[in-house]
């Protein structure tokens, strides 16, 4: 049973913290910019928060794979409920080939699961061979470049990381989420060094890949809420290319 099976209406009731809107999907739609028309993959879709945003923001045609089957089953649940047109596939995000390829692959949380350099460079692989020439890569990620030296609290904002004071390559990283009705669960991610995720990009075929810094939302500029989180983000984001 895969962890997100046991955690998965809890997991999607996680969107609703708000640093989930003003940073984390700000800073990924900064990113994305204008995908109006645009055939679009969303890899480690979960429930299909942003595979539904994606579409909503003028995507022709959005696809969402997750290797969870529950995640698939709310993302349907969802789509029958307030139907936008998605499509969702249960599988393995490192071995998925979609019938043709896409113009956009999205992967929101996605490489932080792999715990060795091959596994991520299989998830690099997959994303990289959906994608046309000239197609786009970007997500959001664990921010390895910011391990916490053990357990580090952003309980205001309803995160909490743990890891060792200096993790090695494989480590886990135990991620604890309260919602905002109270309700914690805890899944694990693992880390692998800024310089392996280089590299895997790279040998994955891709050009440009770069981190992101975290960007906060217009309307939230100038409160100090948000400083703590800023100051010391416990995610990131990413961006690279298919040559064309």
């Amino acid at each position: 049973m895969n962890q997100y099976d046991t955690i998965a209406d809890a997991y999607r009731d996680s969107k609703q913290l708000p640093f989930r809107e003003v940073i984390e999907r700000y800073t990924l739609f900064r990113i994305l910019r204008d995908i109006r028309g645009a055939k679009v993959l969303d890899m480690a879709c979960g429930d299909g928060f942003y595979t539904r945003l994606l579409k909503q923001a003028g995507a022709a045609q959005v696809t969402g794979v997750d290797i969870s089957i529950e995640m698939i089953r709310l993302a349907e649940q969802e789509e029958r409920r307030n139907p936008l047109g998605c499509t969702y596939l249960h599988g393995d995000a490192a071995a998925f080939e979609p019938a043709e390829p896409v113009d956009l692959v999205v992967a929101t949380y996605l490489l932080n699961y792999a715990r060795t350099r091959e596994q991520l460079l299989r998830f690099c692989q997959a994303c990289h061979d959906a994608l046309r020439p000239g197609g786009r890569f970007a997500g959001v990620n664990d921010n390895v470049r910011n391990p916490p030296a053990g357990t580090l609290s952003w309980k205001k904002y309803g995160l909490q990381k743990s890891c060792p004071p200096r993790p090695k390559e494989g480590d886990v990283i135990l991620y604890s989420i309260t919602n905002q009705d109270g309700q914690r669960f805890e899944f694990e991610n693992y880390y692998l060094e800024p310089r392996t995720y280089e590299r895997a990009f790279r040998d994955a075929g891709f050009q440009d890949f770069r981190w992101v810094e975290l960007s906060l939302h217009p309307s939230q500029h100038g409160n100090p809420f948000w400083d703590d989180f800023m100051a010391s983000p416990p995610i990131t984001a990413f961006t690279a290319s298919r040559p064309a």
